[in-house]
């Protein structure tokens, strides 16, 4: 499900409001692997399955905590919500990033994001905080919470 807003009077209205669940997605370990290669975030709890098998308390190789915010960020996002109406969109930062369950290779995610709040910054910026919440399936702990920041240049 996707929700299209146009403006930041149609931001403003979804303030208080949750969007998704999105669909659910495959982490696999391919994911895994590229993200390491490219973040040189390579610890063998992410990367070396025969030794996560045995070694880890997962039983598996785990996504980095980081891999999950860029799903969040381009995956997610893109299939929750979609904006018009503004000459520029950017990512201002992250806020209360929290990682309370593991996501092991092969788990399927989902995300769903609340609009926190939205704020005219000054120069026809607007500051919006949205909270993703991204769940493991079968886990009853999420695997991520965080405040995204975002900037929308009317």
């Amino acid at each position: 499900m996707t929700i299209t807003v146009n403006g930041i009077d149609e931001v403003r209205g979804l303030v208080g409001q949750t969007i998704g669940p999105s669909e659910w997605r495959e982490v696999t370990q391919e994911d895994i692997d590229k993200f390491a290669e490219l973040s040189g975030d390579d610890q063998w709890i992410h990367v070396y399955v025969e030794r996560a098998k045995t070694e880890s308390p997962f039983g598996a190789t785990i996504a980095h905590g980081n891999l999950t915010l860029c799903l969040i960020n381009g995956h997610f996002r893109h299939e929750l919500l979609q904006s018009s109406g503004f000459k520029l969109g950017v990512n201002y930062g992250w806020n209360k990033i929290r990682f309370p369950a593991p996501v092991a290779s092969g788990s399927r995610i989902r995300g769903s994001v609340e609009t926190v709040s939205v704020d005219e910054v000054g120069g026809d910026w607007h500051q919006i905080v949205y909270k993703w919440t991204v769940e493991v399936e079968g886990s009853e702990k999420p695997c991520c919470v965080a405040e995204s920041v975002v900037r929308l240049l009317a």
